[in-house]
């Protein structure tokens, strides 16, 4: 009997622990693309790439150009964030990464090839 309150007290603590953590989530705007720049300060500058982009992964591909871009005008950055409609797209060293929020979980949207490119994870297969 006395293993109940205890237990939904461990709950209620877990639920307000979680509630105070920082989520920052992206603007929804339909179709458009968004580079995001982190300030100094800690927060957020959300600037349009494209606008009219009928998909998330022809905006992670504009991201990609720029960041390729980037790269060749001599920026030592080699990742770079992104935003399209409410979520956030990280583009890294290994692919593509998808996120609900700036400080969460990260999901593997795209990888990247032996030369570079970007593919949908298990499409290609090595020959052996």
């Amino acid at each position: 009997m006395r293993l109940f309150p205890i237990l939904a007290a461990s709950v209620l603590a877990a639920t307000a622990l979680a509630g105070c953590e920082k989520q920052t989530r992206a603007p929804f705007e339909a179709g458009v693309c968004m580079h995001v720049i982190e300030q100094p300060d800690g927060t957020l500058k959300f600037n349009p790439v494209e606008r009219n982009v009928p998909s998330m992964e022809l905006c992670a591909a504009s991201l990609e150009g720029m960041r390729i871009r980037f790269m060749r005008l001599g920026s030592p950055t080699r990742e770079l964030t992104g935003a399209y409609q409410g979520k956030f797209i990280f583009v890294e060293k290994e692919g593509i990464y998808l996120g609900d929020t700036y400080e969460g979980a990260r999901f593997m949207s795209l990888v990247r090839t032996g030369d570079g490119r970007l593919a949908v994870p298990g499409a290609i297969r090595q020959v052996q």
